[in-house]
Protein backbone atom coordinates (compact mmCIF):
# COMPACT_ATOMS: atom_id res chain seq x y z
CA UNK A 1 0.00 0.00 0.00
CA UNK A 2 2.47 2.36 0.90
CA UNK A 3 4.49 1.98 -2.24
CA UNK A 4 1.07 2.30 -4.19
CA UNK A 5 1.23 6.07 -2.43
CA UNK A 6 4.39 6.63 -3.13
CA UNK A 7 3.88 6.10 -7.02
CA UNK A 8 0.76 7.88 -7.00
CA UNK A 9 2.62 10.85 -5.18
CA UNK A 10 5.53 10.34 -7.68
CA UNK A 11 3.22 10.73 -10.31
CA UNK A 12 1.27 13.57 -9.02
CA UNK A 13 3.92 15.69 -8.27
CA UNK A 14 5.92 14.81 -12.28
CA UNK A 15 2.33 15.66 -13.52
CA UNK A 16 2.07 19.14 -11.63
CA UNK A 17 5.64 19.64 -11.94
CA UNK A 18 5.18 19.35 -16.43
CA UNK A 19 2.13 21.83 -15.93
CA UNK A 20 4.63 24.62 -15.03
CA UNK A 21 7.06 26.84 -16.72
CA UNK A 22 9.42 29.59 -16.15
CA UNK A 23 7.60 32.71 -16.25
CA UNK A 24 10.91 34.65 -17.17
CA UNK A 25 11.03 32.62 -20.56
CA UNK A 26 7.85 31.12 -21.47
CA UNK A 27 5.09 33.88 -20.23
CA UNK A 28 7.03 37.16 -21.19
CA UNK A 29 8.35 38.06 -24.27
CA UNK A 30 11.87 39.41 -25.17
CA UNK A 31 11.83 43.42 -25.12
CA UNK A 32 13.98 45.52 -26.87
CA UNK A 33 12.62 48.72 -24.83
CA UNK A 34 10.48 50.20 -28.01
CA UNK A 35 6.72 50.02 -27.38
CA UNK A 36 5.85 51.69 -30.10
CA UNK A 37 7.25 49.26 -32.32
CA UNK A 38 5.86 46.34 -30.14
CA UNK A 39 2.53 47.62 -31.20
CA UNK A 40 3.31 46.89 -34.91
CA UNK A 41 4.69 43.55 -33.75
CA UNK A 42 1.23 42.67 -31.76
CA UNK A 43 -0.97 44.33 -34.82
CA UNK A 44 1.35 42.41 -37.75
CA UNK A 45 0.41 38.70 -35.30
CA UNK A 46 -3.29 39.25 -34.94
CA UNK A 47 -2.78 40.08 -31.07
CA UNK A 48 -5.22 41.96 -29.17
CA UNK A 49 -2.64 44.40 -27.62
CA UNK A 50 0.14 44.47 -25.37
CA UNK A 51 -0.32 43.31 -21.38
CA UNK A 52 2.47 44.86 -19.26
CA UNK A 53 2.97 43.54 -15.53
CA UNK A 54 4.53 46.44 -13.64
CA UNK A 55 6.60 44.90 -10.86
CA UNK A 56 9.45 45.69 -8.61
CA UNK A 57 12.03 43.69 -7.00
CA UNK A 58 11.43 42.38 -3.37
CA UNK A 59 7.44 42.46 -3.96
CA UNK A 60 5.46 39.37 -2.38
CA UNK A 61 2.38 40.15 -4.88
CA UNK A 62 4.52 40.02 -7.64
CA UNK A 63 6.54 37.14 -6.60
CA UNK A 64 3.48 35.15 -5.61
CA UNK A 65 2.17 35.66 -9.08
CA UNK A 66 4.85 34.74 -11.05
CA UNK A 67 5.29 31.09 -8.83
CA UNK A 68 1.15 30.61 -8.70
CA UNK A 69 0.21 31.79 -12.17
CA UNK A 70 2.37 32.95 -14.58
CA UNK A 71 4.13 30.12 -14.17
CA UNK A 72 1.28 28.24 -15.66
CA UNK A 73 1.11 26.28 -19.16
CA UNK A 74 -2.40 27.09 -19.29
CA UNK A 75 -2.05 30.76 -18.40
CA UNK A 76 1.12 30.99 -20.51
CA UNK A 77 -0.49 29.15 -23.40
CA UNK A 78 -3.84 31.58 -23.17
CA UNK A 79 -2.09 34.83 -22.65
CA UNK A 80 0.34 34.18 -25.47
CA UNK A 81 -2.24 33.71 -28.00
CA UNK A 82 -4.03 36.85 -27.17
CA UNK A 83 -1.31 39.57 -26.08
CA UNK A 84 2.41 40.38 -26.04
CA UNK A 85 3.64 40.13 -22.80
CA UNK A 86 6.14 42.23 -21.19
CA UNK A 87 7.26 43.02 -17.14
CA UNK A 88 7.99 46.57 -16.41
CA UNK A 89 10.48 47.31 -13.43
CA UNK A 90 9.07 50.31 -11.45
CA UNK A 91 12.45 51.37 -10.35
CA UNK A 92 14.39 50.54 -13.55
CA UNK A 93 16.29 53.16 -15.41
CA UNK A 94 16.84 51.27 -18.53
CA UNK A 95 15.51 53.09 -21.70
CA UNK A 96 12.86 52.71 -23.51
CA UNK A 97 10.25 54.14 -26.07
CA UNK A 98 6.85 54.65 -24.78
CA UNK A 99 3.41 53.74 -27.00
CA UNK A 100 3.87 57.21 -28.61
CA UNK A 101 7.50 56.57 -29.75
CA UNK A 102 8.53 59.17 -26.73
CA UNK A 103 11.97 58.49 -25.24
CA UNK A 104 11.61 57.46 -21.42
CA UNK A 105 12.73 55.24 -18.64
CA UNK A 106 10.94 52.03 -17.59
CA UNK A 107 10.22 54.15 -14.04
CA UNK A 108 9.10 57.65 -15.49
CA UNK A 109 6.50 55.35 -17.78
CA UNK A 110 5.54 53.54 -14.50
CA UNK A 111 4.63 56.86 -12.96
CA UNK A 112 3.17 58.62 -16.44
CA UNK A 113 0.59 55.26 -16.30
CA UNK A 114 -0.11 56.02 -12.71
CA UNK A 115 1.23 52.87 -11.41
CA UNK A 116 2.02 53.56 -7.63
CA UNK A 117 1.64 49.79 -6.44
CA UNK A 118 2.54 46.22 -7.59
CA UNK A 119 2.21 43.77 -9.35
CA UNK A 120 -0.21 46.39 -11.34
CA UNK A 121 -1.31 44.82 -14.73
CA UNK A 122 -2.03 47.13 -17.55
CA UNK A 123 -3.65 45.70 -21.08
CA UNK A 124 -3.01 48.44 -24.16
CA UNK A 125 -5.39 47.81 -27.25
CA UNK A 126 -3.49 47.97 -30.68
CA UNK A 127 -2.71 51.63 -30.41
CA UNK A 128 -1.29 52.12 -27.27
CA UNK A 129 -4.89 53.01 -25.54
CA UNK A 130 -4.89 52.14 -22.21
CA UNK A 131 -8.13 49.65 -21.87
CA UNK A 132 -7.51 47.52 -18.17
CA UNK A 133 -5.90 48.38 -14.93
CA UNK A 134 -5.38 45.78 -12.41
CA UNK A 135 -4.16 46.77 -9.57
CA UNK A 136 -2.09 43.82 -7.09
CA UNK A 137 -2.27 40.22 -7.79
CA UNK A 138 -5.81 38.35 -8.72
CA UNK A 139 -6.94 35.88 -6.59
CA UNK A 140 -6.17 32.84 -8.22
CA UNK A 141 -5.02 31.59 -11.69
CA UNK A 142 -8.55 31.52 -12.77
CA UNK A 143 -9.37 34.85 -12.03
CA UNK A 144 -6.24 36.10 -14.02
CA UNK A 145 -7.65 33.99 -16.79
CA UNK A 146 -10.98 35.49 -16.87
CA UNK A 147 -9.05 38.99 -16.24
CA UNK A 148 -7.77 38.16 -20.04
CA UNK A 149 -10.78 36.70 -21.69
CA UNK A 150 -12.25 39.70 -20.36
CA UNK A 151 -10.10 42.34 -22.26
CA UNK A 152 -9.85 39.80 -25.14
CA UNK A 153 -13.34 39.95 -25.45
CA UNK A 154 -13.83 43.55 -25.56
CA UNK A 155 -16.01 43.41 -22.23
CA UNK A 156 -13.75 46.41 -21.32
CA UNK A 157 -15.77 48.91 -23.02
CA UNK A 158 -19.08 47.64 -21.37
CA UNK A 159 -18.71 47.20 -18.26
CA UNK A 160 -16.19 47.14 -15.17
CA UNK A 161 -14.19 43.86 -14.79
CA UNK A 162 -16.02 43.45 -11.01
CA UNK A 163 -19.35 43.18 -12.61
CA UNK A 164 -18.37 41.10 -15.69
CA UNK A 165 -16.79 38.67 -13.00
CA UNK A 166 -19.78 38.70 -11.09
CA UNK A 167 -21.75 37.29 -13.77
CA UNK A 168 -19.37 34.21 -14.73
Amino acid sequence: MRQLFVAFFMLFAATAHAETRDPASHFFQPKFGDFKAELQAAREQGKKGVFLFFEMDDCPFCARMKSTVLNQTDVQDAYRTQFLLYPVDVNGDTQMTDFQGRQTTEKAFALANRVRATPAMLFFDLDGKLVTRYVGPTKDKAEFLLLGKYVAEGSYAKEPFTRYKQGK
